[in-house]
């Protein structure tokens, strides 16, 4: 897929280009949830195809960082520093990355999915994805929020927005310290290896709401400056 041109990207600011980032990045965590349906229905097609899209998206996001950040201009006209927007960009891209070793990781190894984890595994996964989501929305009212300059109903709303994105983040805490709990209680019943896999997979998958909130916490130091 070829890139939109650099004159695009940037646009009336470098939040566009930004927000074409992100929206890589969200394709990419989009598969996720499909990736850790396959593995519960042990579908070794499936799971494989998943992890194709996600490193196809991951290599977009990739191409579209590295073109931000060689041209993005060293004195921004703009009232945010060009800081805050580097650093939003390497938490959205830590997003695709994580998703990448997640897909690696269970087209490596034959994961097993011991049947009282299927439910609230996905559940977890699903949620996180909810965060990544919002996170997105928040970037897409950036131009807006711009020309308001930064303040205004506009300011509040953006604001609520990533309120609501620590709680959902929070939310994914509480789902993977239950899931936490559930294997510690299981791991008897399963290899030794799969447990330690198990524990640092649902590390990774809490990471993906953790990076999106994070980028959000970015936005709102951005927004009150």
């Amino acid at each position: 897929m070829a890139l939109t041109p650099l004159a695009n990207l940037f646009g009336r600011s470098p939040f566009t280009a930004l927000q074409e980032h992100m929206r890589a990045v969200v394709d990419c965590a989009d598969v996720v949830p499909e990736l850790f349906a396959a593995l519960c229905d042990d579908d070794a097609e499936r799971l494989e195809k998943a992890r194709a899209e996600i490193f196809a998206h991951e290599q977009r996001a990739d191409d579209i960082k590295n073109e931000l950040r060689v041209h993005l201009p060293k004195s921004l006209f703009l009232p945010v520093d060009r800081r805050d927007i580097l650093e939003v960009l390497d938490m959205q891209d830590s997003i695709a990355d994580t998703a990448q070793d997640i897909a690696g990781l269970l087209t490596e190894r034959r994961m097993e999915v011991i049947e009282p984890m299927r439910a609230p595994l996905l559940a977890l996964v699903d949620r996180c994805i909810d965060a990544c989501h919002q996170s997105h929305k928040i970037i897409e009212e950036l131009d807006e929020l711009l020309e308001m300059g930064f303040g205004g109903k506009e300011r509040g709303s953006v604001l609520e927005m990533v309120n609501e994105l620590g709680r959902i983040e929070e939310e994914t805490d509480d789902l993977g310290m239950e899931l936490t709990r559930l294997l510690f209680r299981n791991e008897d019943d399963m290899k030794p290896v799969s447990v330690i896999l198990w524990y640092d997979l649902l590390e990774w998958i809490g990471d993906l709401a953790d990076y999106a909130e994070k980028a959000g916490n970015r936005l709102r130091l951005m927004i009150a400056r």
